[in-house]
C-alpha cells in the first residue's frame, strides 16, 4: 500500500512540477509536503527520490531536494542524448525499409500524431496532454525500430522530455505543434538523421533563444 501512495504522490508532484505550478528551483521539503499530502515521510521522500530519478527535480547534501531547472547546459545535455537516440533509430529503420516504412509502422505513428492533434485543440484544458503526447510521439518513433534498449533509452527520457516541453511552450503557443509533428514524420522517412538533427536544434533554439 504504501508503494502505491509513493506512488501517486509523485504522479501528482510531477504534475505540479510540469504544469509549472511548481517553477524551478522550488524547494521540496520532506515535511511540509507530508503534512500538506497526510503522508508519511518515508512515502514523501520516495517520491522525491522517483522525481530526482526523472531529472524533474535535483538533490544535493545541506541543499535538500528541489524542482529541476534545467538550465542552458542541461537543454544542450538532454537534446545531445534524444539526438542520438532518435538518430539511431531512425537510420535503422532507414537501412531495413529505406522510406517506405511498413504500412504497421506508419499507422502507429500517424495515431500518434492524431493524439497530438487531440491534445492541443483540447490544450486550453488540459495542457499536461499536450507534454505526454508530444513525448509519446518521440518514443513512438524511436519503438518502431524494434531495438529493446534504445526504447527503454527513449523511454528514460520522457519525464525529461516533457519538462522540456513545458519550458517550450512558456515562449510560444501549442498550436502549430501537431502540424510541425506530421511533417516531422514525413521528413525522418525521407531524409533519415538529417532531419531528426533539424527538428530539434529547431526546438533547443527556439527554447535557448527565448530565455
Amino acid at each position: 500500500m504504501s508503494s502505491r501512495r509513493a506512488d501517486d504522490l509523485h504522479a501528482l508532484l510531477r504534475d505540479r512540477v510540469l504544469s509549472g505550478e511548481l517553477p524551478p528551483g522550488t524547494p521540496l521539503r520532506e515535511e511540509a509536503l507530508a503534512t500538506e499530502h497526510a503522508a508519511s515521510r518515508h512515502t514523501v521522500r520516495t517520491s522525491l527520490a522517483q522525481l530526482v530519478a526523472e531529472r524533474l527535480a535535483s538533490s544535493a547534501p545541506f541543499a535538500g531536494v528541489r524542482v529541476a531547472s534545467l538550465d542552458d547546459d542541461d537543454v544542450r545535455s538532454l537534446q545531445d542524448l534524444r539526438r542520438a537516440v532518435e538518430s539511431e533509430a531512425v537510420r535503422l529503420l532507414g537501412a531495413r525499409h529505406g522510406s517506405a516504412w511498413p504500412a504497421d509502422v506508419v499507422a502507429v505513428l500517424d495515431e500518434r500524431a492524431d493524439a497530438l492533434e487531440r491534445a492541443v485543440a483540447g490544450a486550453g484544458g488540459e495542457p499536461l496532454a499536450v507534454l505526454r503526447e508530444h513525448a509519446a510521439l518521440h518514443e513512438a518513433l524511436v519503438a518502431a525500430a524494434g531495438s529493446p534498449r534504445l526504447t527503454e533509452a527513449a523511454a528514460a527520457l520522457g519525464a525529461e522530455v516533457r519538462l522540456f516541453t513545458a519550458h517550450l511552450q512558456l515562449h510560444r503557443t501549442p498550436a502549430g505543434l501537431a502540424k510541425q509533428h506530421r511533417a516531422y514524420l514525413r521528413d525522418v522517412r525521407e531524409r533519415g538523421a538529417a532531419a531528426v538533427h533539424e527538428h530539434l536544434a529547431a526546438s533547443q533554439t527556439a527554447l535557448l533563444g527565448g530565455r
